[in-house]
């Protein structure tokens, strides 16, 4: 008979003083969620899960090593060690979207790379936190990705049942298929799609919160795929500046630092104005990597 399959633990509760370090890409970095107050002109989800553990735990540390546009052994490599100096108690950990986006991933070799990774993380005594990748949906310019993704999440959901991690499940987040919680370059959530997560993350950990969801109605449009006058203006914008990156082989993180590279406190805040509508705001090159 078949063993069934280990049980994934709840959260354990947070006992302070919490040392939390966000690991990854641009989705960490808090792309597509602009606060000209802050490091690198952005907010972002792992900031407000930080403002909240603040709010609860006065003592919480924060920092956020997260760079755009770097691949999975990229995060490993620059990242992992800094974050084990810094003797968290709680990570969170989101890699690899941005080699999904590779004609030619690996996705079993590169799970092996991440694995070895969370070993490391679980092994220093941290609450560690994975995702699953998003499911982009038929409309999204990387539907094409979906196969890989479903890969990815399935080694995902394996590795957090072997070492013991918690899964925010990105792929199940239905919410997030509505257009209004993405950015104008249709690959990075928008203010609100950030805000989502954030209080996905702090249930998640049996953390109370305090962030307001805003009913969907009352968000603004931000992307309206098969409409064509917005299809060319984002191809334009977003996916040719995307191309042109691919073939100098460079990133949209090449000249970009982490935003806290050590421990800072954050305090609950609000955003300062960001500028123009998101239809009528200057294009970002911050299309993947």
């Amino acid at each position: 008979m078949t063993a069934p399959p280990p049980t994934r633990p709840a959260a354990v509760p947070l006992a302070p003083p919490v040392r939390y370090v966000a690991l990854g890409d641009s989705m960490t970095e808090g792309v597509g969620d602009p606060d000209p107050a802050r490091p690198n002109g952005v907010r972002g989800w792992a900031d407000l899960v930080a403002e909240q553990l603040t709010a609860a735990h006065p003592d919480t540390r924060y920092a956020n090593l997260a760079v755009r546009g770097r691949l999975l052994r990229g995060i490993v490599e620059e990242q992992l060690e800094a974050c084990l100096a810094l003797e968290p108690t709680l990570v969170s950990l989101y890699a690899g979207g941005n080699d999904m986006l590779r004609p030619r991933a690996d996705v079993d070799a590169l799970m092996r790379v991440y694995e070895q990774a969370v070993a490391r993380l679980r092994g220093s005594g941290a609450q560690v936190v994975l995702f699953t990748a998003f499911d982009p949906g038929r409309d999204a310019p990387t539907s094409w990705t979906r196969p890989r993704q479903a890969l990815y999440n399935e080694h995902v959901r394996e590795i957090a049942d072997r070492h013991g991690c918690l899964v925010l499940d990105y792929w199940r987040m239905r919410t997030l298929q509505d257009w209004r919680y993405w950015a104008v370059d249709r690959l990075h959530m928008s203010s609100a799609g950030h805000t989502h997560v954030a209080a996905r993350v702090l249930e998640l950990l049996g953390v109370e919160h305090a962030l307001e969801l805003p009913p969907t109605d009352r968000l603004p449009v931000t992307a309206s795929p098969g409409v064509l006058k917005e299809d060319l203006r984002w191809a334009r914008e977003y996916l040719l500046p995307w191309i042109g990156r691919r073939l100098r082989g460079t990133s949209s993180g090449d000249t970009v630092a982490a935003r806290h590279p050590g421990y800072t406190t954050l305090l609950p805040r609000p955003v300062l104005p960001a500028g123009p509508e998101p239809r009528d705001a200057a294009p970002v090159p911050v299309l993947g990597v």
